[in-house]
């Protein structure tokens, strides 16, 4: 797929809440930590003015591509890991910005491009990397993955409940051949999978855990966030838009413990203007998409955003 297909297939999620979440100051200096395919970066430079500035990155070349098709020169791009965001910062000699994005979900063009092996919608290689250019792929993690390992991820990533069957299902069948597609893969969980909710596919719980597990979402997701603080201007806003529970737990963790003063031991003689300040504040309550947003692009049901704004202490 082309760069311009791609962009008229994604639609951003929380578009307009969460570029009005970060207050663009025209003159301002922004992060948009997963380009995708642009829509929340062509708001923002939007916003911008002649001297503001737009940091764009991604893991996925193929949104670095779409990236470099802005051609703006208030943008530089970084084909990275949003968990090196401190580096890439300095790469650019940025020492602080006034807003950092998190959208966390995927890309519409990542699920219907069989190739990448996202979906199980159409077959295609079990790759799901975001980054191809590095790392195992689902089938080369499967096919060496102990089924210990196998029902860990599905249980941990996956909350599945049948974690156990699946695993055991995957060791018998790569033992025939390897899983090495994704119908492969589904239809082996189809058969190990006895109930699921209505109108969910019995493999989706799975795919989400490997597609995880292979590109270290959670880890790179704690990575990344204690580095926000520091990173951030006065009163620079930190936005993030999660799309499971997961992510949205560490999101919210995060945040609470940075809003709040490090906790002392009961009844020491501390006064309170000499505790800890916290480094910073929640801003609103958690937004999520409008009725009418969620009938548009049914990919925005699940979403969930978070702002905090940095003190200026």
């Amino acid at each position: 797929m082309n760069a311009a297909r791609d962009a008229a297939l994604h639609t951003a999620v929380l578009l307009h809440e969460a570029v009005d979440a970060l207050a663009p100051r025209t003159e301002g200096v922004y992060v948009d930590c997963t380009f995708g395919r642009g829509g929340h970066s062509r708001l923002i430079l939007q916003r911008l003015g002649a001297h503001g500035r737009l940091i764009a990155l991604d893991k996925d070349a193929a949104a670095i591509d779409a990236a470099k098709g802005l051609n703006d020169a208030r943008v530089s791009i970084a084909h990275s890991s949003f968990a090196q965001l401190g580096a890439v910062l300095r790469a650019n000699h940025v020492v602080r910005v006034d807003g950092i994005l998190l959208d966390l979900g995927m890309s519409s063009p990542q699920l219907a491009d069989p190739a990448r092996g996202f979906s199980f919608g159409r077959d295609g290689p079990l790759d799901m990397r975001m980054d191809q250019s590095r790392g195992d792929t689902a089938a080369q993690w499967l096919a060496r993955a102990s089924e210990r390992e196998i029902r860990e991820v599905i249980t941990n990533y996956g909350e599945e409940r049948f974690a156990k069957q699946i695993a055991a299902a995957i060791v018998a069948a790569r033992a025939r051949r390897p899983v090495a597609t994704t119908q492969q893969l589904a239809e082996i969980v189809a058969k190990a999978v006895r109930t699921r909710e209505p109108g969910q596919a019995p493999a989706t719980r799975t795919f989400q855990a490997l597609r995880i597990h292979v590109n270290q979402e959670l880890e790179e997701l704690s990575l990344v966030l204690p580095q926000c603080p520091d990173l951030l201007a006065a009163h620079g806003r930190l936005v993030v838009i999660s799309f499971h529970s997961l992510e949205d737990r560490i999101v919210k963790r995060f945040i609470r413990d940075e809003a709040r003063a490090d906790r002392l031991p009961e009844r020491l003689p501390v006064r309170a203007a000499a505790l800890p300040q916290p480094r910073m504040r929640i801003v609103g309550k958690p937004v999520r998409a409008s009725v009418e947003e969620v009938e548009r692009n049914p990919r925005a049901r699940s979403a969930l955003m978070r702002v905090a704004e940095r003190m200026p202490w």
